[in-house]
């Protein structure tokens, strides 16, 4: 991205945020405001749910909470519960209209993308992506996602003292596999990086995140008109050139921006937290780094285990529909909870405690389910099944190199994750 690209950009950002901090106020007020019952659903105890909410799951799988700007919205905690309200498209809409009427966030916001649409939009939007995800594609790039991660591995080891796992593993991995699926320059992986990390971060206010969104598609959107005059070999110079103008700058934009989002920090704090779950379990980190059938036991574990995406896109109703024995009145938003749902003695044993040697049901919703999972599920499981066999077998003696409880993870946050991992590699 140029100079004058990135400070029209930066400049545009600017104004836009500084105007809702001045209309709306500072966040952290409003966030005061929700309900408890809401509040959980972003909470952890270290790397588990919060109590209330394993408590919530058996009073109430479904339940209704009233949030501060007049309307009504149920909170799903169960597993079964939420498959069923995730697997119905018919019965519930994602489309981002409902979400800029009922919070007061201008429609023009929207993101676009898979996330925030309906079929038939979401259905020829998704039908234009798949291609690009089939293994047989990516498989072209898992030369490249190794390589990355060697590089990494590379860097760590050359730094004396102590390394933080979260800026110098986790983060670069997806940062720089999304760059090279794409097709977008390397030197704007940090402005991105934070840009991506802002639209999950509550603390920021409520309007923060989609100032965020409104700066990354910006970006997206002179990347696009680039690509239009010379397409690349990534997914966008692809998609220009296999679909031409059927797909508009907008959409195209808004898909990048997706799996840019999708992809990004759920990832990367998966990768953080997923390194600290080998921290605490020697005989794991041990037998991950010998043997090479636990790879992917252990990553599958992993993504039930962390349930790094708290929260799945809301959803509302679209006519009174009966969930569990409870009638949803149409218009209602629904938040289903995907770490409250991965954890349910209903789905799994043990009050859902990591065990990667135990036979894992199938259909964690760690991706989410129905047509609106995760497009990028197997482009996220080839870079944890590189990365953390990889980083065990370069450094089998690798400790943290504070006290536990000193570690920060964050406090309110849609997709969860370690603020930093400081270890000691040898």
């Amino acid at each position: 991205m140029s100079t004058t690209i990135r400070s029209r950009i930066t400049a545009r950002f600017g104004r836009s945020y500084l105007a809702r901090i001045q209309k709306h106020g500072i966040g952290s007020s409003t966030i005061r405001l929700l309900p408890e019952d809401l509040l959980m659903l972003l909470r952890r105890d270290g790397l588990d749910p919060v109590r209330q909410l394993a408590d919530a799951r058996v009073s109430a799988p479904v339940s209704r909470v009233s949030l501060p700007f007049g309307m009504d919205a149920w909170v799903v905690t169960g597993y079964e519960e939420s498959k069923a309200v995730l697997g119905s498209a018919e019965g519930f809409s994602t489309d981002f209209a409902h979400l800029a009427t009922n919070a007061g966030i201008n429609a023009e916001q929207s993101p676009g993308g898979l996330g925030f649409s309906d079929p038939p939009v979401h259905t020829r939007l998704r039908r234009i992506l798949t291609p690009e995800f089939t293994m047989r594609r990516l498989r072209r790039l898992a030369p490249r996602i190794d390589a990355i991660v060697e590089e990494r591995l590379d860097a760590m080891e050359a730094v004396r003292g102590p390394v933080d796992l979260v800026h110098a593993f986790a983060l670069p991995i997806p940062s720089l596999t999304i760059c090279e699926l794409l097709g977008v320059p390397y030197e704007d992986r940090d402005d991105f990086q934070q840009l991506a990390m802002d639209r999950f971060d509550l603390f920021g206010g409520t309007t923060a995140p989609f100032g965020a969104m409104s700066a990354s598609l910006d970006y997206f959107r002179e990347v696009v008109r680039a690509q239009r005059a010379k397409p690349g070999d990534g997914l966008l110079g692809m998609i220009v050139r296999e679909h031409g103008d059927s797909v508009d700058d907008e959409e195209l934009a808004g898909l990048a921006d997706g799996v840019l989002t999708g992809g990004f920090e759920t990832t990367a704090s998966t990768i953080a937290l997923g390194s600290l779950v080998l921290l605490r379990n020697e005989d794991v980190l041990a037998r991950l780094r010998t043997d090479d059938t636990m790879t992917v036991p252990f990553v599958e574990e992993a993504l039930r285990y962390l349930s790094a995406v708290q929260l799945a896109f809301p959803r509302f109703a679209r006519q009174d529909i009966e969930i569990a024995g409870v009638v949803i009145p149409r218009g209602d938003m629904v938040l289903c909870s995907l770490s409250g749902a991965n954890r349910d003695p209903s789905y799994v044993q043990d009050d859902g405690r990591f065990d990667p040697h135990r036979t894992t049901p199938a259909g964690h919703l760690a991706f989410g389910h129905g047509i609106h999972r995760c497009i990028g599920a197997e482009l996220a499981r080839m870079e944890l099944r590189s990365a953390y066999p990889a980083l065990t077998r370069r450094f089998p003696g690798m400790r943290l190199a504070v006290p536990p409880q000193d570690l920060t993870f964050r406090k309110l946050s849609i997709v969860y994750g370690i603020e930093s991992l400081p270890v000691h590699l040898r």
